[in-house]
C-alpha cells in the first residue's frame, strides 16, 4: 500500500511512482497531436457500496466473474479502464500510463469537444454518489492532481457528470469540490 502522504513522481513512461501498477488492456494510443487538457473525477465501487475488494481491478483487467455477484452480470462484458484508482485508505493504483488513452469517459463532451478520452486523464475514487469520500482519498487526489498539472498541459478539472450530463452522476454530491479546489489553489479549478 502507498501511504497517502508519500511524494509522487511521474516517470518517462507515464507511470506514477510509488503507485501500484496493474496494466489494463483497455486502452490505446491517443490521437496524434492531441494535448492532455482535462482531468476527470469519477467514483466506483464493486459491488456497489462495498469497498476494499478486487472488483474494480478485475473489471479494468477484463477478468471480472459475471457470476461472482448479481451486479456483475450486467457489467462483466464492459471494456473500461481509468488511469488511476484511489482506494478509501488512499492507496493509489494506476492501470494506464498517462500518455495513453484510458477508456473512462464513454460518450462525453467538454467545451464543445467530443470524445473526452482523447484528451483527458481519468481518476476513479473508490466510493459512490451518496457517501462522503475519505481524508486519505482527498490527500492522495490533491497530491496526484498537483503532480499531473505540473507535468502535463492540463487546464481544467471536471466531474464525470459534467462531461456526460444525464448519463453519469459521479463523483456525486458528496464529493467536496470546495475542499478540493481550495487545496489546489486558483491555478487549478473545476470547469
Amino acid at each position: 500500500m502507498t501511504e497517502s502522504n508519500t511524494p509522487l513522481c511521474l516517470n518517462a513512461e507515464g507511470w506514477v511512482e510509488p503507485a501500484r501498477h496493474i496494466v489494463s488492456p483497455n486502452c490505446n494510443d491517443r490521437p496524434e497531436g492531441v494535448a492532455i487538457e482535462l482531468l476527470v473525477i469519477h467514483n466506483i465501487s464493486l459491488p456497489p457500496r462495498q469497498y476494499g475488494g478486487p472488483g474494480v481491478e478485475q473489471l479494468f483487467t477484463n477478468v471480472l466473474d459475471a457470476n461472482a455477484h448479481p451486479y456483475y452480470a450486467g457489467i462483466a462484458h464492459l471494456k473500461v479502464s481509468a488511469h488511476f484508482f484511489i482506494r478509501r485508505d488512499g492507496q493509489l493504483i494506476q492501470f494506464v500510463p498517462v500518455a495513453r488513452r484510458a477508456w473512462h469517459a464513454g460518450v462525453s463532451s467538454w467545451q464543445e469537444r467530443e470524445g473526452c478520452n482523447d484528451f483527458s486523464v481519468g481518476i476513479e475514487l473508490e466510493g459512490c454518489d451518496d457517501e462522503p469520500f475519505t481524508d486519505a482519498q482527498y490527500t492522495r487526489l490533491i497530491a496526484l492532481t498537483r503532480l499531473l498539472f505540473d507535468r502535463l498541459p492540463l487546464r481544467a478539472i471536471a466531474g464525470h457528470s459534467d462531461i456526460a450530463p444525464g448519463r453519469k452522476t459521479d463523483p456525486g454530491p458528496y464529493f467536496d469540490w470546495t475542499r478540493y479546489r481550495a487545496a489546489l489553489g486558483a491555478d487549478m479549478t473545476r470547469q
